[in-house]
């Protein structure tokens, strides 16, 4: 139930320097879904994630450590330590978890005597309560490991709807301006300037940005409402839930596109979708395809229709079409 209210106060020079993260942020990812994870049953859009991300955490013998050690971090509440999501992790994955692994032991104390007031913090949390160092490095390490077997499943479908998103931010940014795209965020959130206003879990929690500007951040696994820091010195950020496609009754959503393209060219659409521009050598890594099997693949979606390639010197840049976007939500 949605019992708050977030105001984020903008002034002229925060409009300026209003970005958008250029890549998806896995520690958040990694914070959010574990409230999924939480989460009893139901018939969400993300069900089919949580039963399949359980089942491989137990075979990878992680389902223990996950419950005792993260789940107890982020509860389903109001608060969780601001030293899981570090604002580093926007440069890309390792370094969130460098970063997490060299917290000073003073902020994971004060963080944790935080989280007390919300939830009871379990006796396997103690080392990390104290500020241990081996435990703090054991703490990345088990969110590593996390994010590798609980996103194997849903990682191409996480980086291509990021992608599709930060698209769409940026696609109003150039031919609306900074107002119209705050405007465009979503239900949940209301540009009412100076003050971009947005549901809130619970309570009243207001940010001045005083020429700080303001990251924003689309999550795949956020649901419902917006996230911020909890320290308001830390810098700013608003994590947003994106809109995710609903499958038609009776499809599964993990297996429609390869049955329909092939394995291999399903990957190469997806992955073309989850960036601005890719190109052909970055497809063949990231699909783990040879590069003319990625060239090939490229050049039947673009007869298809369903993607650009554009030669730029001694490169071609790959980008998805709206007919390509449709197939992937589903919607042909």
């Amino acid at each position: 139930m949605i019992k708050g209210t977030l105001r984020i106060v903008f002034t002229g020079e925060d409009l300026a320097r209003v970005r958008i993260a250029g890549r998806a942020d896995v520690m958040w990812e990694m914070a959010l879904s574990l409230h999924i994870l939480q989460r009893p049953g139901g018939a969400s859009t993300l069900s089919g994630w949580r039963r399949q991300a359980r089942a491989d955490l137990a075979e990878a013998g992680l389902l223990k450590p996950v419950r005792e050690r993260l789940v107890p971090l982020v509860p389903i509440k109001a608060y969780f330590p601001d030293f899981l999501t570090p604002y580093e992790s926007m440069n890309g994955f390792r370094q969130g978890l460098d970063v997490l692994a060299d917290t000073p032991s003073a902020r994971v104390r004060h963080e944790v005597d935080q989280l007390r007031p919300h939830v009871p913090v379990p006796a396997t949390l103690d080392d990390l309560a104290r500020g241990n160092r081996r435990s703090i490095r054991g703490l990345a390490r088990l969110s590593e490991r996390y994010c590798q077997v609980a996103f194997g499943s849903r990682r191409t479908d996480m980086e291509a709807a990021l992608g599709r998103e930060r698209a769409r931010l940026t696609r109003v940014l150039t031919d609306q301006g900074v107002e119209a795209m705050l405007a465009s965020l979503g239900p949940s959130m209301r540009w009412r300037p100076p003050v971009l206003e947005a549901d809130y879990a619970t309570g009243r929690y207001e940010i001045h940005l005083q020429g700080r500007g303001l990251t924003l951040i689309p999550s795949y696994f956020g649901r419902f409402t917006p996230v911020a820091m909890a320290d308001v010195s830390l810098p700013p950020v608003l994590v947003f839930p994106i809109q995710h496609a609903t499958p038609a009754p009776g499809a599964d959503p993990d297996d429609a596109l390869p049955d329909l393209l092939g394995a291999t060219r399903a990957r190469v659409l997806r992955c073309i979708a989850a960036t601005d521009g890719c190109t052909t050598s970055e497809l063949a890594r990231r699909t783990g395809a040879s590069l003319s099997s990625a060239s090939a693949h490229a050049q039947v979606l673009q007869r298809a229709g369903l993607v650009t390639s554009t030669r730029h010197a001694n490169m071609v840049i790959h980008q998805i079409t709206r007919l390509g976007n449709d197939l992937i939500l589903r919607r042909l």
